[in-house]
Order: C-alpha cells, then structure tokens, then sequence
C-alpha cells in the first residue's frame, strides 16, 4: 500500500496499473513493504481510474515477485522491529494477466478500509502485548535488584510505576477485545478501532518507558529485552495509521 510520497493519505498513491488488451501494465513504487523480499505473491493497491471521484480510483492487483520489472531492497538500519523483513519495491512496466484483478476494480480504497479494520485490531493485540512485556520484566527487575539495602520494589517511586503499568495495560486490553469483538461480529467500529489501536500502542510506548527507566543503565544495553521492547514500541504508533490519523477518526466521530 505505502509509496515513498504516501503513506497516511493512501488516497494519494500513484502506482499505475493500465489496461493492454489481456494484462495490467503497472508502474510505480512502494515503501515499508513486510515480507516483500520473501514473499512469492504480493498484492499492489494501484491507481486503475485516475479520472474517477478521489476514492474510487484504486484497485488490487495480484503481482508475482518474479515477474520481469520487479524489484525489491531491503531496508535496514531500523530502530525497532529488525527481525520483520521491511523492504522497498519498484515495478516498471510489470505485466500481469487481467484476471489477476483481486476484488472489484475501483473499490480497492473501500476495500483497503475494510482491510485495516482487521489489521489495526492485530496492532492493538501487538501493543498490549508489548506493554505486558514490558510490565513483566519490570516486576522481575524489581523483586530482584537491590539497593541501598533493600529490593527496588520496596520504593514507592518504583510501586507507581507498577501501578501505572499494570492500569494501562488492563485497560489497553479490554478496549482491544471490545474492537476484535465487534470484529468477529461483522459490525466494526472504526472509532472503536482507531481507539483500540492508537491507546494500546500509546500505552505499550509508556511502558516500555517505565520498564527501560526502572533497568537504568542496564535497560540501555542489547542484553536486556526491555531494551528492545523501547526500540519496538515505536512503529505501533506509526504503521497501520498514524496516531494522529486514528485521533482524527476517533474526533470526527464524536463530531458528527
């Protein structure tokens, strides 16, 4: 989905597929793409309808990776997520069969918001999950570290932190379960959504603040998990939607 020159307004792609009598010809670029080095299929959200209304322009189409004119870089040197294998991928005059049109041509937009109904509920899971990592290993830390003569978890500034951590990910989970739920039900809430996904990566940030901050020097070297959890936590409040994108939707809701 994401181009070099767009990312939140998806609406502003300019990969171009072209109809050429029994194939697509498509052109363009993407940016940030998971797995696109290993992956044997991918689908592109391409500009199919230039001359339609702003939001029914787009389409998915099915590209093999080995196709002639694809390309793929890996990405490196990222803050966070290193295992996930993000790359960057050009296409220049890739051809594929019509048929490999995946959905209704022209709907691709409409459809992508169906998709990341489901996706920024997974980041939500992600970010609750991280956030009680981070709240796991803090406890650890604290029963064992000593110091001026007794445990870290016998100081108050260290009980608050605890107390804020456990709050917020309890918090970050029921309101997770209540977005998947409606989900599962075939009634999303996309404010709900956008609430799910930005508090509980809003959350995961702060306590793998909390956690680095409780480790001290320790937290800031690779030998300890909080330190990588710090590193992580910050692409859950940028993939799948910005947060200043899911604050929008969330605001336009109560507005309307």
């Amino acid at each position: 989905i994401t181009e070099p020159n767009a990312g939140s307004d998806t609406a502003g792609a300019t990969t171009r597929a072209v109809k050429n009598s029994d194939h697509w010809v498509i052109n363009g670029g993407k940016m940030f793409i998971t797995n696109g080095s290993t992956a044997r299929h991918i689908l592109v959200y391409c500009l199919t309808d230039p001359d339609a209304p702003r939001h029914e322009r787009f389409s998915f189409i099915l590209v093999p990776t080995d196709t002639e004119g694809f390309s793929v870089k890996k990405i490196t040197g990222k803050m966070g997520i290193r295992a996930s294998d993000t790359t960057e991928i050009a296409l220049r005059n890739v051809c594929v069969p019509l048929d490999n049109l995946i959905g209704v041509q022209g709907r691709g937009f409409y459809e992508l918001m169906d998709l990341l109904n489901d996706s920024r509920v997974h980041i939500a899971a992600q970010g609750v999950g991280l956030a009680r990592a981070a709240l796991e290993e803090s406890v650890k830390h604290a029963k064992s570290r000593c110091l001026f003569g007794q445990c870290l978890s016998a100081f108050q500034a260290t009980q608050l932190k605890i107390a804020d951590m456990a709050t917020w990910v309890r918090a970050a989970r029921n309101l997770y379960y209540e977005a998947a739920c409606r989900v599962d039900e075939g009634k999303p809430d996309h404010a709900l959504i956008a609430m799910a996904k930005w508090f509980a990566a809003d959350v995961a940030a702060k306590c793998a603040d909390h956690a680095l901050q409780m480790h001290g020097g320790y937290g800031f070297i690779d030998e300890y998990k909080v330190n990588r959890l710090y590193r992580a936590a910050k692409i859950l409040n940028i993939y799948e939607g910005a947060m200043e994108v899911e604050k929008t939707i969330i605001a336009k809701s109560c507005l309307c």
